[in-house]
């Protein structure tokens, strides 16, 4: 009998699961709980136990027979994780003191077979890094404290075989895959100090040449981490809360690409702009961003972090792989209407559109070829539900909840890889049909007049991107003649850009020459200097600033080398020469 993924609905009316398609019903095997205080739910991995608290107790049953494998007087746990292979069951309360009284452990690991607990400590916050990252076999747990990540082996939290340890520790990343895992850590700057992310391998996290890695940047309040499945290089999308330059209400995001082997980059964006969402490919090393002030665009990245393909901009600010990688999803939710388009991979062609009015919630079916959208609180409380749909664009199933009800959370059913195969892709009649818009009104002296799209400028169509690559004409050409037009190409924009200048006033051009005058680091070489000299001075000024460089290499706390240490040493010999040379 074929596999069917259940949801996980959750809301005031309490908690049931729902079959998805093609069965598309609520499963009357597991009935309900209609408490309508359930805080928290969770799949395991492989699907095959369900955990949710409704208030009173924490459950956790086996989702084949909906038998109860274990339970606990948790009355107020708001979170709940399984280990990879179903041996431990992590659960959190909020921290709580009361006056008088000493204050309680609020987290807890147990074994799901004995029921022992395993470790209990004081978490205060429900931070990003709350849960306990395991590698796919368990034999090693990392968990990240004030300053450092503490690494446990084969399920033992008596003592950590393993520290991390460096100031300000914020966000740490396990890779996926097999044993030894990859450590992506993140630190903030302060005082003036430069963000950084560093990438290890357990467990060398000590010595000179430990990362794998080394990324620094400013204007980093916060940054998240994305590991690409084959564990070879991670996306740290770094988010200042604050855009110096005003430009945007959200803040300023920046991303960069780091790779196991020590390459790393700054990933160039076509458009100005937030930094919407990332994702990448499942199967492949490529990403895909949606990024730009609206609408925004959307680009798909190889490893080398160049562009391959634009899908075009409109009104989405969210990118999903299916579970296969054979399809994208763009999506415009939250202040957006809901537009969704699904394209194939392979052919990059758009199979199938819809729109999913107020939703806030988008997830992939474990198939593959199916999702569900759903509209929550407390992003939104009125018109609370679920819709179940096809990648075509059809709508499958829609749940609205009634009497004002409000729906928290909804999970698809995880299944083991390799239980869903992938498919042929068929892309519908409409997928690339213009939809007609309700005309806008417009007053009666303007009806003879043709409507004007004001915002057609804005907007882009798809279009493969080859980078660096010569067009037709100048392949037909040599190489040499490619050069020479190139050359051309250059002194025409340079002419051009002189040109320009002319349409400033004379005080502006006067202004512009002062200023330029000012900021210019050195004063045009005078006719009669001598040229020895000259050449002396560029290359003191050269040392200087590969010294600079190694100072703040230092102060982001890299280890540096012995050679370089002594280089540091010869920055007074150089500024006394430097010194005597220009008075001379």
């Amino acid at each position: 009998m074929a596999k069917v993924p259940s949801l996980a609905v959750r809301g005031t009316e309490g908690l049931c699961l729902f079959q998805g398609p093609p069965v598309n019903k609520f499963d009357d095997a597991f009935g309900s709980d209609a408490s309508p205080n359930c805080r928290v739910m969770r799949y395991s991995a492989d699907g095959s136990l369900f955990t949710w608290c409704n208030g009173n107790c924490v459950y956790v049953v086996r989702t084949d027979t909906f038998e109860t494998v274990f339970e606990l007087e948790f009355a107020k746990t708001a979170g709940l994780l399984f280990s990879p292979k179903n041996t431990c069951l992590v659960t959190w309360e909020p921290f709580q003191v009361v006056q008088g009284q000493s204050p309680t452990p609020n987290f807890h690991i147990y074994d799901l077979e004995s029921g022992q607990c395993l470790r209990s400590h004081k978490q205060r916050q429900q931070s990003e890094n709350w849960e306990p990252q395991w590698t796919e076999d368990e034999s090693i747990c990392a968990q990240i404290s004030t300053g450092e990540v503490a690494f446990f082996q084969n399920n033992d939290f008596s003592k950590p075989v393993q520290r991390l340890q460096l100031k300000g520790i914020s966000n740490c990343k396990i890779s996926p895959g097999p044993v030894p895992p990859k450590v992506a850590v993140y630190a903030p700057g302060v005082k003036g100090a430069p963000s950084f992310v560093r990438l290890f391998k357990y467990p060398n996290f000590s010595g000179p040449g430990s990362a794998l890695a080394n990324k620094s940047f400013y204007k980093a309040d916060r940054a998240h981490i994305l590991w690409n499945k084959q564990a070879t290089a991670v996306l740290v999308i770094c988010i200042a809360d604050v855009d110096q330059t005003g430009a945007s209400y959200y803040g300023e995001q920046t991303l960069h690409y780091l790779s196991i082997n020590g390459e790393g980059t700054n990933v160039s964006l076509s458009k100005k702009g937030p930094i919407y969402s990332t994702d990448w490919s499942p199967i492949a090393n490529e990403f895909c961003v949606v990024f730009g002030f609206m609408p925004a665009k959307s680009t798909l990245f190889n490893n080398k972090c160049e562009p391959i393909f634009d899908f075009g901009t409109g009104p989405k600010n969210v990118v999903y792989y299916n579970p296969f990688g054979d399809i994208i999803c763009f999506a415009g939710f939250g202040n957006l209407r809901g537009l969704m388009e699904f394209w194939d991979r392979k052919k990059l062609i758009k199979i199938g559109t819809a729109t999913a009015s107020d939703a806030t919630n988008f997830a992939w079916s474990p198939d593959g070829y199916h999702f569900a959208t759903s509209t929550c609180a407390p992003r939104l409380r009125e018109g609370n539900g679920f819709k179940v749909w096809h990648y075509s664009g059809t709508l499958l199933y829609d749940h609205p909840l009634k009497d004002r009800h409000e729906l928290w959370d909804l999970q698809w059913q995880p299944f083991a890889e390799g239980t869903f195969k992938p498919k042929t892709l068929i892309a519908a009649a409409s997928a690339n049909a213009q939809h007609n818009k309700p005309e806008a009104y417009r007053p009666p002296h303007a009806k003879d007049r043709a409507p004007k799209d004001i915002h057609a400028d804005s907007y882009e169509a798809p279009s493969m991107v080859k980078p660096n690559q010569p067009t037709a004409a100048e392949q037909a050409l040599s190489k040499s003649a490619q050069k020479n037009k190139r050359k051309r190409d250059a002194k025409a924009k340079a002419k051009t850009v002189d040109l320009s200048q002319s349409s400033r006033s004379q005080e502006q051009r006067d202004a512009l020459a002062i200023a330029t005058h000012i900021l210019s680091p050195e004063a045009p070489p005078q006719v009669g200097v001598n040229q020895d000299l000259d050449k002396r001075v560029k290359a003191l000024r050269k040392k200087l600033k590969a010294i600079e460089k190694l100072k703040e290499q230092q102060a982001s706390g890299k280890t540096l080398e012995t050679n370089q240490l002594e280089k540091l040493t010869t920055e007074d010999a150089i500024l006394e020469e430097l010194g005597q040379l220009e008075i001379s």
